[in-house]
């Protein structure tokens, strides 16, 4: 059987806690903070991948193809943001940005070579 009181107490407490949602933009420019560990966007340094392919093999949702040059292409549309791409990379050349509006207006602009 459920405390009445205890329901009633921590309702109370909430009312005058803090809010936890961020309102989006309040200020023309203005960004929302990001946690520091966010995986947003891939950012993909290509002079520093040597074309080992182990990031192919670790994506879960088959997001990563390889290019004719033997380096990757990221297809962020399927993208599930798990970071394994970027912890297997022996030379970090696969890092993740704080971005998180990925908008577009076609469909391939969703690939990073």
């Amino acid at each position: 059987m459920l405390r009445i009181g205890g329901i009633l107490k921590d309702a109370f407490k909430a009312l005058f806690k803090k809010p936890v949602t961020v309102q989006y933009l309040t200020k023309p420019g203005e960004m929302v903070p990001v946690p520091e560990r966010y995986r947003g966007k891939v950012i993909y340094d290509r002079e520093k991948c040597i074309g080992c392919l182990l990031c192919i093999r670790t994506c879960p949702s088959g997001v990563i193809s390889v290019t004719e040059e033997g380096k990757v292409s990221f297809n962020l549309d399927r993208c599930v943001f798990c970071g394994q791409c970027g912890e297997t990379c022996p030379r970090k050349a696969i890092k993740f940005s704080s971005e998180f509006e990925i908008i577009v207006h076609r469909r391939g602009s969703l690939i990073v070579k």
